[in-house]
């Protein structure tokens, strides 16, 4: 059975942690976590970006100047793609960036990369982490503490809102505060740390576990 090192608000190491071998125990395939990662990031886009053909541009409904005999080059509108102002050619249209990954493979995606986190020492539990204030040199010390550094990336799981623990991490540019299990993938593949309490991995056991 995985295990992690457990720690306390202070960020002393108190012990270790057995995990569930249902949720970081699981070898899955790279390309499934691929998949799941382009797909939310496609799904975030707004697909609203558009340009205006030759036949969309206003004006250019005249002949610029006679086919013959005029010695340039024969044009026909001068909203034509090489005229300034002119339509755009194969330009972006309004879309639709969604991509669909079933349950099944999503559950195995956030498996596979906590799996991959725990079996190399990435993932640290935290009995309950909060700050009796809200101070960024607090959240800096605690990091500290457990042997990080405010310089890695390092996602944070907490299982219910916390105001005091968001508002001391959210200056650091490179640490991340989310609710479990209400966060992306993206998030936790590049994340060097994942700092979880115990509360949120279960949480996460109930949603991706089955």
């Amino acid at each position: 059975m995985p295990k992690a090192s457990l720690y306390n608000a202070q960020g002393q190491a108190i012990g270790e942690v057995e995990l569930s071998d249902r949720l970081f125990g699981t070898k899955g395939k790279t390309s499934v976590v691929h998949r799941t990662v382009v797909a939310e990031l496609a799904n975030q886009r707004q697909g609203t970006h558009s340009t205006k053909t030759r036949g969309e541009v206003r004006g250019g409904g005249r002949k610029p100047w006679p086919q013959k005999h005029t010695g340039r080059a024969r044009q026909g509108s001068i909203r034509a793609p090489q005229w300034r102002k002119g339509g755009i050619v194969h330009g972006p249209k309004p879309r639709d960036y969604d991509l669909i990954v079933n349950k099944k493979e999503r559950r195995l995606a956030f498996r596979t990369v906590l799996t991959d986190k725990a079996e190399n020492g990435a993932l640290l539990v935290v009995e309950n982490l909060d700050f009796p204030e809200v101070k960024t040199k607090q959240a800096v010390a605690f990091l500290r503490a457990i042997g990080a550094t405010e310089n890695e990336r390092i996602l944070i799981l907490l299982h219910e809102p916390n105001e005091r623990v968001y508002k001391s991490f959210r200056n650091i540019p490179n640490v991340l505060v989310r609710i479990a299990p209400a966060f992306s993938l993206h998030e936790l593949v590049p994340a060097r740390r994942v700092i979880a309490t115990q509360q949120a991995i279960a949480k996460m056991e109930e949603v991706w576990a089955r």
